[in-house]
């Protein structure tokens, strides 16, 4: 039966409050559940790259293995002695013994249980306890994954084995050269839905993100909202935290420009001559696109460990020059317990909170550095899974209640045996560019066509990429 928002009491056309089956049938992402099988039609990150790198992890300098927890899955992730990537499902058909113990040969694992070996494709190469002649090897296979690396990410598709890969979008994080992008991530403890819509939200920076006073703007390298937005008020540069200090009340827009993926505008009107202008994209299922200064974007993709548990990614690609990656590294790593991304604050220590800070520094009181943290608050606090049945939604929402309908609309699109949107084609990613990202003060009358100008000058500048993407209808 298709499932159907209740409706919003000012506005008909907007849904209010979820049923609890709802939120249920969205958060639940495990192996044979409905969410679960669509998340499962798309390329998700596995691990970074860096996680496999002796300088940050002692350990893989001998054994590059390492157990993962993916959309409910137990998997383990290698690299044989030829430097192929595998990806198999951890426990050991023979037996079920946990293959992230195993021993790294360099044709692939064998499980010290009983000696069978398995190839990053999951071929059983050997059974060794077995009587001479015994073919049960030829007859066994380890369930394994496609994996690719991009963008110092190594992707997994855990879809089914019958259906091809989908192709991952040109998006400018996946293009980009080495030398100009940069990934990270976090773990979250809360679900996937949760975490990322708060990164849809257009309205809460005014709030959560709040600075009471504005820093200088000569060391904001990497930091988010510490930047000076594009351009100017009356010759001033202003940082994005004062724009979203003293306008707090935005108009939102949204709309689809290509499949799957929704362009947010968010105006702030500065006085009758100047307008703030914030640009980012959703990316369905999981992803968003915002900027992080006037020349480097963000693009953050939200993964479900499992159903109470999150990891999110983000991709940093520069359209000016290289980026710093050890600075970038540096500043982020200073906030997570190694090896696993683990923040070092959260429910634990009540998330850092200084109720003086709070009453001086900043609007949430949890520190002027890690903006992660601010966000990581939001979402863990309401609880492992949100219970969306007691919300009270209004019309600043509207972002998140269109994507919750885009997301029943593709489970059930999904049930039927149709393709959801974002499943492209290598013909159809191609032409998937971008997108385009902005935090700028134009000129009222002609705000559109201001920011749209100033997008096509940076992707023209861009060293990598001289051409501007073609715009998007």
């Amino acid at each position: 039966m298709r499932q159907r928002l209740m409706r919003h009491p000012a506005n008909p056309r907007l849904p209010a409050t979820m049923q609890a089956a709802q939120n249920e049938l969205l958060t639940r992402i495990g192996p044979g559940t409905a969410c679960g099988d669509l998340l499962r039609r798309y390329w998700q990150p596995a691990a970074l790259l860096d996680e496999f790198d002796p300088r940050l992890d002692p350990r893989m300098a001998d054994r590059p293995v390492k157990a993962v927890r993916l959309l409910g899955q137990d998997l383990v992730l290698f690299r044989d002695g030829s430097g192929r990537w595998g990806l198999l499902d951890r426990d050991c058909p023979h037996r079920g013994a946990d293959l992230a113990f195993a021993r790294l040969e360099p044709e692939g694992l064998r499980c010290p249980f009983h000696g069978w070996k398995f190839a990053a494709d999951g071929r059983c190469l050997e059974t060794p306890a077995e009587p001479p002649g015994s073919t049960l090897c030829q007859r066994v296979r380890q369930r394994s994954y496609p994996l690719r690396v991009q963008s110092g990410v190594i992707f997994a598709y855990l879809g089914p084995e019958e259906i091809e890969p989908p192709a991952l979008p040109a998006f400018d994080a996946f293009v980009a050269p080495a030398s100009h992008s940069f990934a990270f991530k976090g773990l979250w403890q809360c679900n996937w839905l949760q975490a990322f819509e708060v990164g849809i939200d257009p309205a809460h920076p005014s709030f959560l993100h709040r600075y009471l006073q504005d820093a200088g703007l000569d060391d904001t390298y990497g930091r988010q909202f510490r930047a000076a937005s594009a351009g100017d008020v009356k010759g001033e540069r202003w940082p994005m935290t004062r724009v979203m200090r003293e306008f707090c009340s935005p108009e939102i827009r949204h709309e689809d420009v290509a499949p799957g993926l929704t362009r947010l505008t968010t105006l702030r009107l500065i006085d009758e001559a100047l307008t703030h202008v914030r640009v980012t994209h959703a990316a369905f299922p999981h992803t968003f696109v915002i900027p992080l200064s006037e020349t480097v974007t963000i693009t953050q993709m939200h993964v479900p460990v499992d159903d109470t548990r999150t990891y999110w990614y983000s991709f940093f690609t520069s359209f000016d020059a290289p980026l710093d990656k050890e600075t970038m590294r540096r500043q982020r790593l200073a906030h997570m317990s190694l090896p696993d991304y683990v923040p070092l604050h959260g429910r634990h220590d009540r998330w850092n909170f200084n109720p003086e800070e709070q009453r001086t520094r900043t609007y949430l009181g949890m520190g002027e550095d890690d903006i992660n943290l601010h966000d990581q608050w939001a979402v863990e606090s309401m609880g492992a899974i949100q219970d969306r049945t007691r919300e009270h939604l209004g019309s600043s929402d509207k972002v998140i209640m269109a994507h919750r309908r885009a997301l029943l609309k593709a489970i059930e699109t999904v049930r039927g045996g149709g393709t959801p949107p974002g499943v492209f084609s290598a013909a159809a990613a191609a032409e998937q560019t971008g997108p385009d990202t902005m935090d700028c003060i134009a000129p009222a009358a002609r705000w559109q066509a201001h920011w749209q100008e100033a997008a096509a000058a940076r992707r023209a500048a861009a060293p990598w990429l001289r051409q501007p993407a073609p715009a998007a209808t």
